[in-house]
């Protein structure tokens, strides 16, 4: 794979592993059916475990291109913030678009 076919599978994976928790019922993604909904405490747990699961797949191909980059506390301060960017369209979904009857 390219390396910009590389920054483009992240980029994606990030934006769907962002609104998987607001845009589903399930614990985990792929757990049983939460049956009174979860709530938003389980969602951001879900959001952080997410965000170091995309984390994973990306340092992953970056070791596949060569050698990897050092990342200090500032590159976890841009991608944090950048992650829950991410997550907006799924929590406006979730919290202030959908009507819950």
């Amino acid at each position: 794979m390219s390396l910009s076919g590389s920054v483009w599978l992240i980029i994606v994976a990030a934006f769907m592993a962002a609104n998987g928790p607001f845009v589903n019922q399930r614990w985990g993604l792929l757990g049983p059916v939460a049956s009174a909904g979860k709530p938003l405490f389980a969602r951001l747990a879900e959001l952080v475990v997410l965000y170091f699961v995309v984390g994973g797949l990306a340092l992953l191909l970056e070791r596949r291109a060569g050698q990897i980059a050092p990342q200090g506390w500032e590159f976890y301060a841009i991608t944090g913030p950048l992650f829950l960017t991410l997550a907006f369209p799924g929590f406006v979904y979730r919290y202030l678009l959908r009507r819950h009857g």
